[in-house]
């Protein structure tokens, strides 16, 4: 079970699609907007749903963003207002803090200033952000199909040293070993008797119903 943290800053269609991805998988969900009937039309569907300037200090402060895990900030219309909550938002000690963004070039700016990732919506659906983000522990994740998902995730501590033989990840987890992503080269025909090495990804196709059991 996913047990993060997470804080949305911005209700717009992005904002939105990500905070309800992520409510309805499970996970505890601030969202906050400074446009009250923004907040207030979607307030029903996020039991957490704030109203509050995130480029003011004193507001990161009294809503304790500092203890959250996760920041997504979908404020792409103002990057001015982007800019300022990632810093805040990284001076007041979030982990991991995602920025929407619109250009290349504002990315830099973003990455500069505290941002781990750098979203361009037009690549990156806010569904499926949220769902990586549940999926924690899984590098990427494609739904081909509404109930199969290709994904990539790094190979896990216990399985270093170990063959796809002796895992036999196909049976335990129901998934197939299609590549593994050896430290960024592709590599497609696999021998399953070398060990698994660390720093290492494997890229399998799943049922997407079945990808929690990889985290047990």
């Amino acid at each position: 079970m996913n047990k993060k943290t997470y804080a949305v800053f911005g209700l717009g269609r992005y904002g939105k699609a990500v905070a309800k991805e992520l409510v309805e998988g499970g996970a505890e969900v601030i969202a906050i907007d400074r446009d009250i009937s923004t907040v207030n039309a979607f307030a029903s569907e996020i039991p957490v749903c704030k109203c509050a300037n995130v480029t003011d200090p004193d507001v990161i402060r009294e809503l304790d963003i500092g203890s959250v895990d996760v920041v997504i900030i979908a404020m792409a219309e103002s990057f001015e207002a982007s800019v300022m909550a990632t810093m805040l938002c990284k001076e007041a000690g979030v982990g991991t803090v995602i920025v929407k963004c619109g250009d290349e070039m504002r990315s830099k700016i973003l990455e500069r200033v505290g941002a781990d990732k750098v979203i361009f919506p037009e690549k990156e659906s806010g569904i499926r952000l949220a769902k990586n983000l549940l999926t924690s522990g899984f590098v990427d994740m494609v739904e081909l199909t509404a109930d199969i998902s290709l994904v990539e995730l790094e190979v896990r501590e216990d399985w270093i040293g170990k063959t796809l033989i002796d895992l036999n990840l196909r049976k335990k987890y129901g998934v197939n070993v299609v590549a593994l992503n050896k430290n960024e080269r592709i590599v497609i025909n696999i021998d399953p008797t070398h060990p698994l090495e660390k720093n290492t990804k494997l890229v399998v196709i799943a049922d997407t119903a079945k990808l929690g059991k990889l985290k047990d």
